[in-house]
């Protein structure tokens, strides 16, 4: 993994291919490369670090032609290296191949390819995939056959992109599993591959989704997806419409600086449309497809996702107990399928994911379908594979989220489990009319309130500065905000490298009390929720162990300001929104953290945006 791009048509293939490499360097990746196909053999440019060091390669040593494959890699087998980057050549020069995922046996072949004579050149798994593209090329002659046999023998999850010095006029690709996705872009007289999309919205709209277990054939003039046996499937062309200007940083110095701005506006889209204010101030969720009768037959909902996406699950789960009186279990997704939960068909098992391509959360949902449940997502990316296996799903409407480190793609979905939690609350009568139109007005003060958190940002970014050297933290949060707790300390040490725990308040008696002095700062969330008195009582704890305590508090809070060291202010919030409005003071504060401490904010070290491996 991470990027894959590939490009056929009139045009400088290898321009191209760098543009597109570069709009998915938000993915993550230790090095990079292409292959074009020049005067009737492979030219390959390949270099270990970031994506300049491959095009001061090419500029040195240029290479053109009109078809042509490119990769950024996030190593898995072998180190990143020059000679572990992709693509990775045959022995014979003809057969170039690019690789999203892991071959879970790929030793057995490694072994096996070896004593039929193959020399391999790197430490990857992803080179025996062209070994036995080659093999079955030797005797077949065509390359779209050689590719259905070779992945045959292929186990795990895979996005493959390949070409031939004998059959120019092709790019094959194809999808096995979920170790991300595989998109081809219709242009006029070319075609355009990519792993995702923004790689090619600078090209063409209409795109076309592989399915799992689908072999793409890519000409200039056209597309044939076939299955593994070989059979033509039809396929659908889509419109997308996002607008790849809106992936520049623009006024920004990095991504995750402009993404945390533009809450106000993805909040605002999330709600946009989705509630009717007029009549009933009722929830519309029609992507869902939830009937009063399936919303009353639901026994139980297990939330499943990874990192971020699953701190929003625990947010969800407060919501959708209190207000819906369902019980739902929140799952991290890499254990779901392992534990042999008890599903039946009165089960829903909802997804979220910012990419919908994430390995563990299709896995999870894979094994939930198999058991009979309902399934249901939350997803960023139209299109993805968590959407398009999904029986409904809900829209984050966040728009592109580039750099790693997600904050517009969290917040979004607390809401949307905030608007969801309504529905089913509404469709099975545990709200009555006031209830439900007092918790739909709620809504429209959010953005509101996400801006005003935005314009204390001078405020955080001075709390930054003093805390650039420390080299602990704990975060502390009780009930709807101790997945905040979790959330703030995800962000602090995924882009400032320095550690962090969450804990649940009540649990720092348990354990963490033993770290605290001075040199480790306490991050307190106690905004005037349900459970302020006791946060209170746990700010004491710490102080009285020499703590240096940052509250986020709610405006006025005096109690509060006499006793912590720093308060990060955030305007008060009806208490099943908070987790909206305390979070965004503790991802700003990570980012001017790491930004201050000159750190790579959009692209943290060994870690990846679109997580397609286990």
């Amino acid at each position: 993994m991470c990027g894959i791009v590939g490009y056929i048509g009139p045009r400088d293939a290898t321009p191209v291919i760098l543009a597109g490499l570069k709009r998915l360097e938000y993915r993550g990746y230790d090095s990079a490369g292409l292959a074009i196909i020049e005067d009737g053999r492979i030219k390959i440019r390949r270099d270990v670090g970031k994506l300049s060091q491959l095009e001061s390669l090419v500029e040195e040593s240029p290479v053109s032609g009109n078809i042509g494959i490119g990769h950024t890699r996030w190593a898995t087998h072998g180190e990143p290296s020059a000679r572990n980057a992709h693509p990775h050549l045959g022995m014979t020069g003809d057969i170039v191949l690019v690789h999203n995922g892991i071959v879970e046996n790929y030793m057995e072949l490694r072994e096996e390819l070896s004593a039929e004579g193959a020399v391999f050149n790197s430490e990857t798994d992803s080179e025996v995939i062209v070994h036995l593209v080659e093999r079955y090329l030797s005797t077949n002659g065509n390359l779209v056959d050689a590719a259905r046999n070779a992945l045959s023998h292929l186990r795990g999850a895979h996005g493959i992109v390949m070409i031939s010095s004998k059959e120019p006029d092709k790019i094959v690709a194809a999808r096995i599993g979920n170790a991300g996705g595989v998109v081809v872009g219709m242009g006029e007289g070319e075609m355009h591959i990519a792993s995702d999309m923004p790689a090619i919205l600078e090209h063409t709209r209409k795109i076309v989704f592989l399915e799992s277990q689908q072999i793409a054939v890519v000409t200039r003039q056209g597309l044939d997806i076939l299955a593994l046996d070989g059979r033509t499937i039809d396929y659908q062309v889509s419109s997308v419409s996002w607008d790849p200007v809106s992936a520049e940083k623009g006024e920004f110095k990095h991504f995750m600086e402009k993404e945390i701005h533009e809450q106000v506006r993805s909040l605002t889209e999330t709600i946009s449309g989705r509630i009717d204010f007029r009549n009933g101030h009722s929830i519309r969720l029609p992507e869902l497809n939830l009937t009063q009768k399936f919303a009353q037959d639901i026994r139980k909902i297990f939330i499943t996702a990874c990192g971020t996406a699953a701190h929003a699950g625990m947010v969800g789960k407060v919501l959708i107990e209190h207000i819906a009186r369902i019980p739902v279990e929140v799952d991290i997704a890499s254990e779901f399928r392992y534990r042999d939960p008890i599903v039946d068909e009165n089960t829903v098992l909802l997804a979220v994911s910012q990419s919908g391509e994430t390995a563990d959360t299709l896995a999870a949902m894979e094994e939930g379908q198999r058991k009979g449940a309902t399934l249901w997502s939350i997803v960023n990316v139209i299109g993805s594979q968590a959407m398009r296996i999904s029986d409904g799903y809900i829209s984050m409407q966040s728009g592109p989220e580039i750099g790693v480190a997600s904050t517009k793609a969290y917040t979004a979905p607390l809401v949307d489990l905030y608007m969801l939690a309504i529905l089913l609350g509404d469709l099975r009568g545990t709200l009555d009319r006031k209830s439900r139109q007092k918790l739909v007005d709620d809504l429209r003060l959010l953005p509101d309130l996400a801006g005003r958190c935005l314009d204390r940002e001078a405020e955080v970014e001075r709390l930054a500065r003093e805390l650039i050297h420390v080299n602990h933290c704990l975060y502390l949060g009780r009930g709807i905000n101790m997945p905040t707790a979790y959330e703030g300390a995800l962000k602090l040490k995924e882009i400032s490298y320095i550690h962090a725990e969450g804990y649940p308040a009540g649990e720092m008696k348990h354990g963490p009390i033993a770290l605290i002095d001075r040199e480790m700062p306490v991050v307190v969330i106690a905004p005037r929720d349900p459970w302020y008195e006791k946060m209170f009582s746990q700010i004491e704890q710490a102080k009285a162990r020499g703590g240096v305590v940052i509250a986020v508090a709610t405006d006025g809070d005096q109690t509060i300001a006499d006793i912590a060291d720093h308060v990060l202010w955030v305007p008060h919030t009806p208490w099943l929104l908070s987790p909206v409005t305390t979070v965004i003071p503790l991802q700003m504060l990570a980012y001017h953290i790491a930004a201050q401490r000159g750190l790579d904010v959009d692209q943290p070290r060994n870690l990846a945006k679109s997580v397609t491996v286990e």
